[in-house]
């Protein structure tokens, strides 16, 4: 897959596309449905299947006030469209004069002479252009005079929910991974560095890994079951990660996510091959909320509880293995 950062890395070549545009934050079970019949498309016709996408949300841009925590960076959405067969991603800047396109010049100028798109596939509430004056009807429309196909997917729906960004960020929020993770098709994550804690952890409760991460949306404070990633090796450890404030030692304003390695030679505080510089933690299950505990004797044997109901949850995990488990 081919990623251009703007209209500059473009070739010539990119065409003939058939193109999706939107944010595609979090790349979920409905972008999916779109990215899925885009491939069908592009491989029926011979044409290449294309994205286009935008960094920064174009709200941040035209109404900072509305802008949204995003799951995703622009890099990790390109990777995710790459798993659905996608040729080519364009993550377009955006600024205030792509902003202040009107709808047929943004057609005109970007879709049909940049992009060479034979087809635009898009959701039904997709729009366009300056003061988002362009809609499906719109594009339509504009698609018969270029000419170019236009197709409108529908909503998906998970169990009676409406799959969206916005749907799957408030649970997150909530700190409902497992019904988040079910409608992106995969557990949400976070990604960063490993960085040196207070030390506190390893002397009188269990040793973890202190993840610093630039992601905008972080679960709710609370226990969760995970599932943790070595980026640099094919490491992975089933794990427990706190989010918090770590109320038992005292008041702090720097939130701390802290994993707690269910491996033998983890618990020790001594694995193998050295702890992992880079890591990205896959959240699963919330176990409880984040509590204050009168002594971290107390806390220690929380954890301990934790760690028991965490495997139990790998135990249940196992038995859904060939089965869909986290699908709609």
């Amino acid at each position: 897959m081919k990623v251009y950062r703007s209209l500059a890395e473009v070739p010539a070549d990119f065409g003939p596309s058939a193109l999706t545009i939107g944010n595609f934050d979090g790349v979920h079970f409905g972008h999916r449905r779109i990215l899925r019949r885009l491939k069908a498309m592009a491989d029926e016709k011979g044409w290449k299947a294309s994205v286009l996408t935008f960094d920064p949300h174009p709200t941040r841009v035209v109404a900072p006030q509305r802008t949204p925590p995003l799951m995703t960076s622009p890099e990790r959405r390109a990777q995710l469209m790459g798993q659905e067969g996608v040729a080519q991603v364009l993550i377009l800047p955006f600024t205030r004069e792509l902003a202040s396109l009107e709808p047929a010049d943004f057609v005109r100028q970007l879709l049909v002479e940049r992009l060479d798109a034979r087809a635009v596939l898009v959701g039904d509430n997709f729009r366009f252009g300056h003061r988002q004056a362009g809609n499906v009807q719109v594009l339509a429309g504009l698609g018969q005079e270029f000419g170019f196909e236009t197709e409108v997917v529908s909503p998906v729906k998970c169990r009676g929910r409406t799959v969206s960004s916005s749907g799957i960020r408030e649970l997150l929020r909530a700190g409902k991974v497992g019904q988040a993770a079910r409608l992106l098709e995969r557990p949400y994550a976070l990604e960063g560095e490993v960085v040196s804690g207070r030390g506190v952890g390893s002397r009188q409760t269990v040793p973890t890994l202190n993840l610093a991460t630039t992601a905008e949306l972080i679960p709710a404070n609370g226990v969760y079951v995970t599932r943790t990633h070595d980026l640099d090796t094919a490491r992975a450890w089933n794990s427990i990660t706190n989010v918090g404030f770590r109320p038992t030692f005292g008041a702090s304003d720097e939130l701390s996510i802290e994993t707690f390695l269910l491996s033998h030679e983890a618990a020790t505080g001594r694995l193998e091959d050295g702890d992992p510089r880079r890591i990205r933690v896959e959240f699963l299950w919330r176990v409880r909320d984040e509590r204050r505990f009168p002594t971290p004797e107390a806390l220690k044997s929380q954890i301990f509880k934790d760690v028991g109901a965490a495997q139990s949850y790998f135990r249940r995990a196992r038995a859904w293995i060939g089965r869909a488990c986290i699908s709609c």
